[in-house]
């Protein structure tokens, strides 16, 4: 087993045992387990999206669109929502809901994808949708949104966690640990995950690391011309630094 097969496993394994603790906790002081009691906290998931105006976002199973209507203010009249269902009743009620709402672009998508172009968005956010998305097919789908979304944006996806679901909750649940591995396999990376304040269910946070690698290295770059600027300087120059770097005697 390789070493970062052996940290996915460890850290799924942790992920799985300290989230249901923290969860059973919420839920006891808070008492809005299950359902969509999560809602309740939309301003803490808004904030945690990190949108910004003129974003492009993918709703996927946008439902009602009530999620969308929530990052509307975010991202200014110039910002796009497409509103994703694969239900034309959906879609239809979606429109006539919002009709206000110009952001929000409610319409029909397939099933095994979003049916967007390449690098045409900066969030793809699934609320309650990962666990309807066809069996065996998730890595693939990850793969696709990886595809949607730009190298500098996010992916967001809120489901209940599965050790705190109970009956036919359980058929509508995701291990958080689980989705990391998948989402590890799909080429994103984990940026966080934690239970929405007062509920059962989870918010991870996945980026693209290759955005990150190549932050790294500008930044490695300039400090390497940095440095050898300043060690091809004039003595004379470097004398003068030195004598300005000097206490006083």
């Amino acid at each position: 087993m390789s070493m970062r097969v052996r940290i996915g496993v460890v850290f799924a394994v942790l992920l799985g045992l300290c989230l249901p603790v923290v969860g059973q906790s919420a839920g006891r002081r808070e008492s809005r387990i299950g359902g969509y009691g999560y809602r309740e906290s939309a301003d803490f998931v808004v904030k945690r999206l990190g949108l910004r105006r003129n974003s492009v976002v993918v709703d996927i199973g946008a439902g009602d669109g009530w999620w969308s209507s929530k990052m509307v203010a975010k991202l200014g009249p110039k910002g796009v929502i497409h509103a994703g269902e694969v239900d034309q009743k959906k879609v239809d009620a979606m429109k006539t809901k919002w009709a206000d709402l110009k952001q929000i672009k409610p319409y029909l998508c397939p099933t095994d994808g979003t049916g967007l172009e390449t690098d045409s968005c900066d969030l793809a956010f699934l609320s309650k949708t990962y666990h309807h998305l066809n069996k065996d097919g998730h890595v693939a789908y990850l793969k696709h949104l990886k595809e949607v979304v730009k190298p500098s944006g996010k992916l967001v996806i809120i489901e209940r966690h599965q050790a705190l679901a109970s009956g036919r909750g359980a058929e509508h649940a995701w291990l958080p640990g689980l989705l990391g591995h998948q989402a590890e396999e799909a080429g994103w990376m984990m940026l966080r995950c934690e239970l929405i304040p007062g509920s059962d269910h989870f918010m991870a946070t996945f980026v693209q690391p290759e955005a990150f690698a190549k932050a790294f290295a500008k930044r490695r770059e300039a400090a390497e011309k940095k440095k050898a600027a300043k060690e091809n300087k004039p003595p004379e120059e470097k004398n003068a630094a030195e004598e300005k770097k000097a206490p006083p005697e």
